[in-house]
């Protein structure tokens, strides 16, 4: 069976578990094994339940998901177990403060896995995805979302507001 031959458009037809490494293996319902597979989000900030693949080491698709609630348990939590490990962007729910309305400035924010601080660049390191989110980048690279910059506290929209 070729690749792409496991696309799923009601309940996907196979299994996941992990190898002993800690790898991710889905086997088909022929018994066919596939090591190291990947989890991939078609949209990871606007639909992040729906349209997932599973790719093969060489980049193959596998399985498609249409969506998360198609999974029997067992998948369903094993695949979000792997997307967690693999998916680091923590989101912003409140901008404390600044150190400065011009960049470079130190951010101090808290986001869903805790308070931190970092560094913004440059105001070009914002980036405005679907309305209302928008996407920050650290200087490091790491990527911090706000889902919805309406939904932020007065204070955090104000100073958001001088970096747009």
């Amino acid at each position: 069976m070729g690749w792409g031959e496991y696309r799923m458009s009601q309940s996907p037809d196979f299994k996941l578990s992990r190898d002993p490494f800690g790898k991710l293996v889905l086997t088909t319902s022929e018994g066919i094994a596939h090591s190291a597979v990947v989890p991939v989000r078609s949209f990871p900030i606007t639909a992040p339940h729906q349209g997932i693949a599973l790719v093969s080491v060489d980049g193959h698709e596998l399985a498609w998901i249409p969506s998360l609630d198609d999974l029997p348990e067992e998948n369903r939590h094993l695949l979000q177990e792997e997307l967690a490990s693999r998916e680091f962007m923590p989101e912003i729910r409140r901008i404390r403060h600044v150190s400065s309305f011009a960049t470079p400035s130190t951010w101090h924010v808290e986001t869903d896995r805790g308070e931190t601080t970092f560094i913004l660049k440059g105001e070009d390191d914002i980036r405005r995805l679907a309305s209302p989110a928008l996407l920050i980048a650290d200087s490091h690279g790491i990527q911090f979302l706000i889902r919805d910059r309406y939904a932020l506290d007065g204070a955090s929209r104000k100073i958001l507001d001088r970096f747009l």
